[in-house]
């Protein structure tokens, strides 16, 4: 098991030639899919939209543009 110091020296060296390559460490927040609350707003938010026109037009161009994915390069 490494040691902290050891750890710790090692991410020094990787953030080290990440930055040499030209590069900044960023941070994200994102919400927690997996809390109850961010269950709950998704599922009042999808049945909302459920019967909305401009919803179902935004799926149609989604599941059409999702036709093309195989000749992304």
């Amino acid at each position: 098991m490494q040691s902290n110091k050891q750890a710790t020296n090692k991410l020094t060296r990787h953030r080290e030639r990440m930055r040499a390559a030209g590069l900044r460490p960023v941070q994200f927040w994102v919400p927690d899919t997996r809390a109850p609350e961010f269950v709950a707003q998704l599922r009042l938010q999808c049945l909302t939209l459920a019967n909305d026109p401009a919803e179902a037009e935004v799926l149609g161009f989604t599941e059409q543009a999702a036709t093309h994915i195989d000749s992304w390069q």
